[in-house]
């Protein structure tokens, strides 16, 4: 690995950056027109039902694709030219995406996980004129604390240093891609995760809470100032937990659940078994 290579931007390594740029760009837009089909006719309120679980799976890394590959751009960017042409590297990079998804495929798993056996054990209980707004109110709470927490902050740090994380952690070949890959998910994973519950809460299938929470973790880390972005993301999410609690009606976007429809219309649900 040698860090001078990142001080030499010749124009054909220039081109290269921005077909890379382009590649992630555009495998993010069409990912956020897949998850629009996918989710069309869904329920897209909070706890909305999450269909069977291959059907889930393969419309969470869809969506992780949509919301992360912006804000991942200067982690692989770094990564093609720290490994330029080096023999045994070629074609790396899509092995550093394939680990960096596959982490959040399998955070994605535990997640699903989690909501199928809070409704086996609490069933009726989490629907929304239960405990399901309360819930929803107090996962907003915890997602805006945490990002004051020191483990956030050791986790954005990773995520904001790309050149630190491989410096670090650096392996060679494509299995060290994947390797490395997996690593920074988990650190995104740590980074983000509360973010995605909040988006659970307020509706993991909406498009508009997707975008929401895509457009917070690329303004985390990406916005030079690191202070101003997390304090700015706390008190959006103080403030929705608020709006949540006192008048969810009136929160922009939120689709309050009416409890007639089980979380999905009848053909949706077909079609996700």
């Amino acid at each position: 690995m040698d860090a001078a290579r990142l001080r030499r931007l010749h124009p054909a390594a220039l081109r290269g950056e921005l077909a890379l740029a382009g590649s992630l760009v555009g495998l993010a837009v069409l990912a956020w027109a897949i998850s629009e089909g996918r989710m069309d006719g869904m329920d897209m309120g909070p706890g909305s039902d999450l269909g069977g679980f291959g059907f889930y799976l393969v419309t969470w890394v869809v969506m992780m694709a949509a919301m992360m590959f912006p804000s991942v751009l200067p982690m692989v960017s770094i990564y093609r030219r720290l490994v330029g042409d080096k023999e045994g590297h070629r074609g790396a990079t899509s092995f550093l995406v394939a680990g960096y998804l596959a982490f959040w495929a399998a955070a994605g798993v535990v997640a699903y996980g989690l909501f199928e056996l809070g409704k086996a054990l609490a069933s009726d209980a989490l629907a929304w004129d239960n405990a399901g707004q309360p819930i929803a109110v107090g996962v907003l709470v915890v997602a805006g604390v945490y990002e004051l927490t020191p483990l956030k902050s050791a986790c954005l740090r990773r995520c904001r240093g790309p050149l630190s994380f491989f410096t670090e952690s650096w392996r060679g070949g494509r299995g060290g891609a994947v390797v490395m890959g997996l690593e920074h998910g988990a650190w995104c994973v740590g980074c983000c995760w509360a973010l995605m519950a909040a988006l659970f809460a307020l509706g993991v299938m909406s498009l508009t809470w997707m975008a929401l929470v895509a457009a917070l973790a690329a303004v985390e880390k990406l916005l030079p100032w690191r202070r101003l972005a997390t304090g700015s993301v706390t008190v959006l999410l103080l403030a929705l937990a608020l709006g949540v609690a006192a008048s969810p009606a009136d929160v922009p976007g939120l689709t309050v659940p009416s409890g007639d429809m089980g979380g999905m219309d009848h053909d949706a649900m077909e079609m996700s078994r």
